[in-house]
Formats: structure tokens, sequence, C-alpha cells
């Protein structure tokens, strides 16, 4: 299945007043008035990527209803993108390689950003975990509990059913005695 991306540069449609489609566009995303000045900067955005054609259609159609011009455009797939991470099969070449790559991996990953958007998330450190193998140990250290010293021979359980010693309430009601009142005809 193909997925596609909504792309957006800023671009507002020939006749339609600036300002209408800024504050259309930004009561659609609901955007605050920084996301907005990001949007409306000219550069290339993806708003929303991995969607259907009919979704991706959707997306464009309220743009353009909102006074703004976007691009759909295919994603690229995975066998057209060049993998940048290196498969986990592969071990360092060298000894220098392997303490660098021991280095960077404790002091976390970097994020790069995909958009504007994103940007904010630049200085994120990504600690690089680890998975633990099938049926391992994850405590790393047991203390030893010495157990305390109590007398528990006095207690026992009741039997199911028995009585715990709740308070009953009477199940007889005081009637209160209304000899006295009458009924009157009008």
């Amino acid at each position: 299945m193909a997925e596609f991306q909504v792309v957006f540069q800023g671009e507002i449609q020939a006749g339609v007043d600036a300002e209408l489609a800024r504050s259309a566009v930004g009561q659609l995303f609901q955007l605050s008035d920084g996301n907005l000045e990001r949007l409306f900067s000219g550069k290339r955005i993806v708003i929303k990527q991995g969607l259907d054609a009919a979704t991706a259609d959707k997306y464009r159609q309220a743009i353009e209803r909102a006074g703004a011009v976007c691009v759909v455009e295919p994603m690229a797939s995975e066998t057209d993108a060049a993998p940048t991470a290196k498969p986990a099969s592969e071990a360092p070449a060298s000894a220098e390689s392997a303490e660098e790559s021991a280095g960077t991996a404790s002091k976390g990953s970097k994020l790069e950003p995909r958009d504007s958007f994103m940007a904010a998330f630049t200085e994120v450190d990504a600690p690089d975990y680890d998975i633990a193998p099938v049926g391992s140990d994850l405590q790393e250290q047991y203390r030893d509990y010495t157990p305390l010293d109590i007398d528990l021979a006095a207690l026992s359980l009741a039997p199911v059913g028995s009585d715990m010693g709740e308070m009953k309430k009477d199940q007889t009601a005081d009637v209160p005695d209304t000899s006295h009142l009458k009924l009157q005809d009008k």
C-alpha cells in the first residue's frame, strides 16, 4: 500500500486574503501564533506523513478550503531510502572504533529534526537501552532480610461464612402511633 505525506510551504491561494487564510489554517490545526509563524515561513514542512491516498486527499481539501495550498506527495519506500544505521550483526573493526561506539552509546543519541516543528527536539538526550534476553534476572543484587521474631500462634482463621463480630441491626422497625390522625373531607 502506498503511503503519502502532506507538504506545506506557506503558499496561499490566489484571491484569498492572507490573514484570513492564516487564521483559518491556525484554527484547522489548532496552532499557536509561534507555530503558525513557522508554518507560514515559506520552508517545506511535512504536516502529516504515512497516510493512505483518501486520508491525504482529505487533508489537502481541508487546507484548500482554508485558503492555503499544499501538496500530497508519495513517501519514499524503504527500498528507496538509504539505510543510515549499521546492522546489529556488524561488529566494530578495531579496538578504537569499539571504544568510540561505547562512548557514544553511554552519552546517548542525538535526534535530527525532520522539519521545523520537530526542531524543538534537537537537544533530547536519548539513551541507548538494551533488551535483556528472555529469562534473565533483571535485579542486580539482592538484600538478605532476616525474618522478624513475631509470635502468630494466637491467631487463627475463622471458618467460611462465620460471623466476624459485626454488630447486627435490629430488624424490627419502630412503627409510630398514628391513631390520633384523621382525614377530613372538604
